[in-house]
């Protein structure tokens, strides 16, 4: 139970129990665990671009929205008689303290690296408690996170097996290798959206994906931050060409598009902060 140490917790708690009680908002009584997935995405991608921003007063709104799902979660559990807030925080406190036997117990950890290490260990002594659970070294990654950071997670765990490149070249180079495989269906005339191209393509981001993380990059932010760059070049040449996009030439485009590029990154130097 949440307590007085922390009044206003305990108000969010008592509004969301309002509102799904008889005589509380109808939408909010109608939801189920199912329905309220799509706003955990939503919430938690919402929190995601405050903090790319590093909007402090955004950053308060979007950790409160999605407190409010998650309480909400467990409302609807509880009113299912499934499981309640209070379990469900049991459950990660107990989770975290076992997890973290260098911090609440005796054990000695040299570092991040081996914390990581630790807690995989843990982690598979817990699967090995539960036989019916998924005991791939890979269980944890969700189908739905978004492609690349589900990649990227999915790396990182295969790695810490031993299940790698043995350093970012070699990855580069099956960047490489995916990219002419795409070239050869090409070659073969493959139709545009064939079978084989959109399981060549996957093959080509997977690669992408890897090499990123043995370079250090997360996939999925630097994908973000790239489209976030595109947008604003792309607006910018919209602004200045001086006529619909659709009626001027490919040579037109291309010079809109890096003068566009251009007049960005003076205008960034102008502000005292360059950026690729």
């Amino acid at each position: 139970m949440v307590t007085n140490q922390h009044p206003q917790l305990l108000r969010l708690v008592e509004i969301v129990r309002r509102l799904r009680a008889p005589g509380g908002c109808p939408w909010d009584r109608k939801q189920t665990l199912q329905s309220l997935a799509p706003f955990i995405l939503e919430e938690g991608w919402e929190l995601v671009e405050a903090l790319e921003k590093n909007d402090l007063e955004k950053i308060r709104e979007e950790v409160g929205d999605l407190m409010m799902v998650t309480l909400m979660i467990c409302q609807v559990a509880e009113d299912e008689g499934k499981f309640d807030l209070e379990e469900a925080a049991r459950g990660i406190a107990d989770k975290l303290v076992r997890r973290h036997p260098h911090v609440f117990g005796d054990a000695q950890v040299s570092g991040a690296g081996e914390v990581l290490e630790r807690w995989e260990e843990i982690k598979k002594e817990e699967k090995a408690q539960r036989p019916e659970s998924d005991q791939s070294a890979l269980s944890g990654v969700p189908r739905s996170m978004p492609a690349l950071l589900r990649a990227l997670r999915m790396g990182e765990k295969a790695s810490r097996l031993g299940f790698d490149w043995p350093d970012a070249r070699s990855s580069m180079d099956k960047i490489r290798e995916e990219t002419a495989e795409v070239e050869e269906e090409l070659r073969k005339g493959e139709k545009k959206g064939s079978e084989r191209l959109f399981q060549e393509i996957g093959d080509l981001l997977f690669a992408v994906a890897n090499a990123g993380r043995l370079l250090g990059v997360n996939p999925e932010m630097a994908l973000r931050a790239t489209l976030d760059r595109f947008d604003l070049r792309f607006r910018r040449m919209e602004k200045d060409l001086g006529k619909p996009i659709r009626e001027a030439s490919f040579e037109e485009l291309d010079q809109a598009w890096n003068e566009a590029k251009e007049a960005i990154r003076r205008e960034e130097r102008e502000e005292g902060g360059e950026k690729s």
